[in-house]
């Protein structure tokens, strides 16, 4: 059965392609019908799927006609499958009638992937694609072929352009048309996305020829030309370097030919037979490409172009400029083996530190003491595989040569390597030596942890060197026997030598213990100042005195010197016990009070003991009296109080002079790198550089950038100078108890959210006309308000809570206006039940004083509380009375308040199990060493931390801030309010507003 198709109408078409390949359609004018372009649209893409049956495409006028774009990538799509409405009846005209004759052979190359990178467009630089002729002829003929690459039948030469760059973009469309597409391609041919040397790479190549240098198409020749560099022979007193091409069997790569190439374009030499139509077809090109690639000049008339010698100039030319350009214009080319040695390995600078013999032989040397200690060196200079010492360094570079044979081996002396090696040695005066700490910073920075190859970073360890030194000539420093020992010893705990407990010690140290003791000694030998950093609880003190023991049992008669303790003034006390404790043979005097000594009699009383103890705030006020002595040891406990390097304090205590300077403490880092410095400028003074190169090559790097490489090379310098163990390392093996943290969430009363809403719309209010200092200190204002209005109503008046006219306001009273107090009095009743005792925290003496009136009349018992205005002897009494298990039921205080300042640092009230955070600080740092006050050594239960916030307050949402803090702290062994005073008022509403969301309300 046969069907008919009848046609109701008939359109002539017409079709005209841009240089972009886009096709043009309209219809034809000097037909009988008119059609307008949105008619011609609607009717000819009615099928055309991918244009979203035509509506995606646009509409442009050409003169007076409307023509219809269809973009490149669908032209040869839309042709090829011919879906087009039935009852119409298509008449193609002129480029589209050919277009649609050829559309169909196209798809198939496209489908069968017969295509190519074109030659022309990537001389342009840009990518293009055309369909491979060859290709096409060996799968549908040479017919075929003929009719693709033909410019005829009609097609222009900008008709034919526009034909090839819709082939290409459909390509790019169908192939390469993803991020994933392309990046595949860049991987596979990355010559196709050079875009330099484009000429040269390419001079004198035909596409075929390109092709397969690119990698595209396989090399069907069973050779491969390369250029060969020969070395002079032996003998040859010209030092003659040749250049060849020489053609590699494919199936032997190790026999060569050598092949003369001729200025005509002609080869000559020996090969076999059936390479001749090879190389016959290929050596004018080869020609071509060596004119493109080599200097002008290099080669030669005649029938070798290449069999002009090479002199030294041109032999190290060749190899640190040629050779590359070479390679970017596709040649293989076979360089000397020692080349790629010598280009491989970096040049090196290395100061060889001489051994004491070799200094006394010299006449120089001071013995190893401290960082300032001089050692004597010589240079040692390293090319490729030849390592040169100074003189054979200045033999080769007089006999001005560029490629120079020593022992052996050939060493290039580049002139620009030279200068900077030269500018280096010139830079280090070597009659002055080294100092001890320069050494120990090369070294340690040279070291790389992966493969102890040298770092480019040990430039910087000595003085300031151009980023273009630093990339290409590496400085190091060559220990001799005696120093490597020692600095092994110094930055492996494993080489510590490890010392018996002093005779006169009263304890047993745990091994971690001996361990600190022995290094705190290691380090005093040679002068060295150390940073003991361990975690709250792990004995720093017991470490430290077993330290002053035997600094006093290994000095010489008449050669004793004491040695200075700085301590907050909380803790001298506990100073004072824990030696009388722990070392009842060592004298100690306590420099402190109205009754301190000065002048001759505090130089007397000095001489007479062993161990001074002094206050931070004393050794400020008697700077003069304490730097006018020569101290066996300085030891600042809690150091963290010198982390501010310009305050008057600090400036004191680094200016007094000692043999040997200790920090203790359990948080070298609170906020900033620049604690660390400052507490590394006091230990090792110089050693990490001033306050501003600090900062500049470390802290900004770190801090700001997260720099990875600046943060290990700062853990490198640092290392050696300070031992940090944390309760729960494997090692330290001490069975401490659990410490459980939990948080306890509570809502405001109606009282304090008004406050608190109030507060937090005054402040609104004040910033629309507030800016500058007066903005961050009605910020700043506000913040206290806000935290104590968390706390309790009665912190903002407390003349109704503390002595109101009528009497005491009842406890209940007093409870119903906080429920943090609410929550608290509840818990301590629970604990106190079970006989258990507890500390508590709170930054506002108001609050401490109401918390402690309510327990008190509560748990009908005594309530210790503790803050700065505490007398140091009351404060002893209150620790060793909460210590107690001796006192009567009615006397023994279990529940101890503290100020978080006054009462975070040097105390041991491990008679408590449960600590309470009443309120919040900005600081994790800060927390947890208050909470340590009970979990630490001596602890026998399980330790609860409970944290109290306040929901639906600025509590709550800086608590997820309080989480991340420890990071930059454990990074290399953040905090205060200020950065609050920065955010802009939108954020400030944000953090501060009240919100009314939790459970309840």
């Amino acid at each position: 059965m046969t069907t008919t198709t009848y046609r109701l109408d008939t359109i002539n078409v017409r079709m005209m392609l841009t240089s972009h390949g886009d096709a043009l359609f309209f219809a034809d004018p000097d037909s009988l019908r008119e059609t307008t372009g949105l008619q011609l649209k609607h009717r000819l893409f009615a099928w055309h799927e991918p244009s979203f049956y035509g509506t995606e495409l646009e509409l442009v006028k050409i003169g007076e006609l409307e023509a219809v774009v269809l973009p490149a990538e669908e032209v040869l799509s839309f042709f090829a499958s011919s879906q087009l409405l039935e009852h119409i009846e298509w008449k193609w005209a002129d480029d589209a009638a050919r277009l649609a004759a050829l559309a169909p052979l196209l798809e198939k190359c496209l489908e069968k992937r017969l295509f190519a990178p074109d030659l022309a467009a990537y001389r342009d630089g840009s990518l293009r694609w055309s369909w491979d002729g060859e290709a096409v002829a060996a799968a549908f003929g040479q017919a075929r072929r003929d009719e693709l690459n033909l410019q005829r039948g009609g097609w222009s030469e900008d008709a034919y352009e526009g034909l090839k760059a819709a082939f290409s973009a459909a390509v790019t469309k169908r192939f390469y048309g993803t991020e994933a597409d392309e990046a595949d391609l860049r991987r596979e041919f990355p010559a196709l996305f050079a875009r330099e040397n484009t000429a040269a790479a390419t001079a004198g190549l035909d596409a075929e020829t390109w092709l397969v240098q690119i990698g595209w198409k396989a090399d069907v020749a069973p050779f491969r030309p390369m250029l060969q560099l020969i070395e002079p022979w032996e003998g040859d007193d010209y030092s003659r370097w040749r250049l060849r091409l020489v053609l590699q069997d494919k199936s032997d790569p190790a026999s060569l030919r050598k092949v003369r190439l001729g200025d005509n374009g002609s080869a000559s030499g020996k090969w076999p037979d059936a390479w001749t139509d090879a190389v016959n077809s290929r050596s004018a090109g080869w020609l071509k490409r060596l004119q493109a690639s080599l200097p002008q000049g290099r080669l030669s008339r005649g029938e070798d172009v290449l069999g002009k010698p090479l002199d030294d100039e041109a032999a190290w030319q060749f190899l640190q400029t040629d050779s590359r350009q070479l390679l970017e214009a596709g040649w293989q080319v076979l360089l000397p083996a020692w080349w790629e040695a010598a280009s491989r390995k970096k040049p090196r600078l290395r100061a060889a530190v001489q051994t004491e013999e070799e200094s006394r032989k010299r006449g120089g040397g001071k013995s190893l003491f401290g960082l300032d200690a001089i050692l004597n060196f010589d240079w040692r200079i390293s090319i490729g595989e030849a390592d040169l010492n100074e003189q054979e360094f200045d033999e080769l570079l007089s006999r001005g040569e560029r490629l120079v044979k020593f022992r052996d081996r050939w060493i290039v002396l580049d002139p620009a390597l030279i200068a900077q090696i030269r500018r280096m040695m010139e830079g280090m005066d070597k009659s002055q030596g080294l100092s001890f700490q320069d050494v120990l910073q090369l070294h340690l920075l040279s070291l790389s942890e992966a493969d102890a190859t040298p770092d480019a970073g040990a430039m910087e360890a000595l003085a300031e060197r151009d980023s273009a030194q630093a990339a290409r000539v590496q400085l190091e420093v060559e220990l001799n026997e005696q120093l490597t020992g020692l600095i092994a010893q110094i930055n492996q705990q494993s080489q510590w030598p490890r010392l018996d407990p002093p005779a006169g010690l009263r304890a047993e140290l745990r091994s971690y213990q001996l361990d600190g003791f022995s290094w705190l000694a290691f380090l005093r030998r040679f002068g060295l100042g150390a940073c003991l950093a361990d975690d709250m609880g792990l004995g720093k003190t017991v470490q430290l005195i077993a330290y002053l023991l035997h600094a006093k049992e290994q000095s010489d008669e008449g050669m004793e010197l004491p040695s200075l303790v700085i301590c907050p003034t909380s803790v001298l006390g506990n100073w004072q016990k824990e030696i009388s404790r722990f070392a009842p043979s060592l004298r100690v005097a306590m420099h402190y009070g109205s009754g301190r000594k000065s002048g001759d009699s505090f130089r007397e009383q000095a001489r007479s003991v062993d161990v001074v103890l002094t206050s931070f705030a004393t050794a400020s006020l008697d700077q003069e009296t304490l730097a006018g002595f020569y101290w066996g040891a300085v030891v600042l406990d809690e150091a963290q109080n010198i982390k501010n390097a310009g305050t008057r304090q600090a400036i004191a205590v680094k200016s007094l002079p000692a043999r040997h300077r200790i920090a203790l403490t359990g948080t070298p880092i609170e906020n900033r790198l620049a604690e660390l410095w400052s507490i590394y400028d006091f230990i090792v003074p110089t050693y990490l550089g001033t306050a501003k190169a600090f900062q500049d090559r470390f802290a900004s790097p770190i801090e700001r950038e997260q720099d990875g490489r600046r943060t290990a090379e700062l853990k490198k310098l640092v290392k050696p100078f300070m031992l940090r163990r944390k309760k729960k390392d494997p090692a330290i093996q001490l069975d401490l108890p659990d410490k459980n943290e939990m948080k306890s969430y509570v809502p405001l009363t109606a009282e304090q959210a008004a406050l608190y809403d109030n507060c937090v719309k005054e402040l609104m209010e004040k910033l629309k006309k507030l800016d500058g200092i007066q903005r961050k200190g009605a910020i700043l204002g506000t913040l206290t308000t806000l935290k104590q209005a968390c706390d309790h109503p009665a912190l903002l008046d407390e003349d109704t809570v503390m002595e109101p006219e009528d009497g005491p306001i009842p406890p209940e009273a007093i409870v119903a206006r906080s429920s943090k107090l609410e929550r608290l009095l509840a818990m301590v009743k629970e604990l106190r039940e079970s006989d258990e005792r507890c500390l508590i925290f709170t930054q506002y003496i108001g609050m401490g004083k109401i918390i402690q009136d309510v327990l008190q009349r509560e748990l009908d018992e005594p309530v210790l509380y503790l803050n700065g205005s505490t007398p140091k002897a009351q404060r002893d009494r209150m620790v060793e009375r909460f210590q107690s298990r001796d006192l009567p039921p009615g006397e023994q205080p279990n529940v101890f308040i503290l100020s978080l300042k006054a009462g975070g640092v040097g105390l041991n009230l491990t008679a408590a199990n449960h600590v309470f955070h009443f309120d919040r600080w900005w600081n994790p740092a800060v927390e947890n060493q208050a909470t340590d006050r009970a979990y630490r050594m001596g602890q026998t239960r399980d330790v609860q931390v409970h944290k109290f916030i306040s929901l639906g307050t600025l509590e709550e949402r800086i608590d997820e801030m309080l989480e991340s803090k420890q990071q930059l702290s454990d990074n290399v062994i953040s905090s205060s309010e200020g950065w609050i005073t920065e955010l802009s008022t939108e954020a400030l509403r944000e953090l501060f507003t009240l919100r009314r969301d939790w459970p309840g309300e």
